[in-house]
């Protein structure tokens, strides 16, 4: 079993992921730790010393590194992975099954004012101005998000309910 998880910040791919690796009983990777690791370097400082251009090529090439490996795992995406250097594509061809985790704005709005601090990408934004940011931004990216092989809404669902329908879901095909 291989599981691409994809979605907006504050979708829950990570929380998803770690507990739906701990369920099934197969390894979880978070592409921004990998990232991290390989690189011996935060994403932030990645951004603001080698720039994105860098950072989206090295991590089109981590995740092909990881798709191309033959072990089972889930693998939790950046919320802008999907959206360059044809990285769908490349999840699209792989083994993989890719799992968009869908959240409206004002779920994703509520769930990241609560960890502001933690999220570079809004950090610098006041409470009133993330609302828009998170709307422009779902626009621009839910075309790449929309070409996952399946879609779960994580709207008013706690991350275990979410984990295990998708478990249900995977366990039927």
């Amino acid at each position: 079993m291989r599981i691409v998880l994809l979605g907006y910040m504050a979708s829950g791919k990570s929380s998803i992921g770690k507990r739906m690796a701990k369920s099934l009983n197969i390894s979880f990777i978070d592409l921004d730790d990998y990232i991290i690791e390989k690189e011996n370097q935060s994403i932030a400082d990645i951004f603001s010393t080698k720039g994105e251009i860098y950072f989206r090529k090295i991590e089109h090439l981590y995740l092909k590194e990881i798709l191309e490996n033959e072990k089972n795992f889930i693998l939790s995406l950046g919320g802008g992975t999907p959206c360059y250097a044809n990285n769908m594509e490349l999840i699209k061809n792989s083994k993989a099954t890719s799992i968009y985790l869908q959240g409206n704005v004002t779920t994703l709005v509520e769930r990241l004012i609560k960890k502001k601090a933690k999220r570079p990408l809004i950090a610098s934004l006041s409470d009133e101005q993330i609302p828009e940011f998170v709307a422009k931004h779902l626009f621009e990216r839910r075309a790449f998000y929309e070409l996952a092989e399946m879609t779960f809404k994580i709207d008013q669902k706690k991350k275990k309910e979410v984990a295990k329908e998708i478990e249900a879901t995977l366990l039927l095909q």
